[in-house]
């Protein structure tokens, strides 16, 4: 089922996400949903906090970015993205093992606001995939920015809070008043 995607300003964005111990029907429905809603919004990732809950589940999928190139290690040993997409992400931990570059990222909770963000090149992941396995990789290029943008959201990160300040001023009117729609949106669900 496709869910509605919270936009900023919405509390549940900036909610810590809960570890999650098992795969349960729930969890396995929430992930369909989250893939579902991802592909729908034709995003590249969305985050469990992004529908609304506070869990550490995500979703990534990078096979259809032909201009910006992603890599995959598994076991030390080069690994076809595609073969890996889509990707189910549970608790992740993320450890840097590159120098910090620019791109630009946007995000569905944001429409139509992108920024340069500067993020490690490239990371070593380590979670849970949707059978509750351990997995283990390394990344680089646009999976890597994708991982480490949805892992924030798990913890209550925007991509607004990496952006330079000189950036966000720029941003601020678009950003002021997507948050402000945002509470209009939940006072009128609490007043039904």
């Amino acid at each position: 089922m496709v869910l509605p995607i919270l936009k900023y300003g919405h509390p549940a964005l900036r909610q810590k996400g809960a570890r999650v111990e098992k795969i349960t029907p729930p969890i396995k429905q929430l992930i369909g949903d989250l893939l579902e809603t991802m592909y729908a919004a034709a995003g590249v990732g969305l985050a469990a906090q992004q529908v609304g809950h506070g869990l550490q589940l995500t979703v990534i999928d990078v096979r259809g970015i032909k201009d910006r190139p992603s890599t995959l290690e598994i076991n030390g040993n080069p690994a076809e993205v595609n073969g890996f997409m889509p990707l189910v992400l549970l608790n992740p931990s993320i450890t840097p093992v590159a120098n910090p570059v620019s791109g630009p990222e946007g995000c569905l909770s944001f429409p139509e606001i992108y920024a340069e963000i500067a993020r490690p090149e490239s990371v070593h992941v380590v979670g849970m995939n949707e059978k509750g396995e351990r997995i283990e990789f390394g990344c680089g290029g646009l999976l890597a920015r994708a991982v480490q943008h949805e892992a924030d959201h798990l913890h209550g990160i925007l991509f607004i809070d990496r952006m330079g300040n000189e950036i966000k001023r720029e941003l601020k009117p678009q950003l002021d008043q997507l948050q402000e729609a945002s509470k209009e949106e939940l006072k009128k669900k609490a007043q039904r």
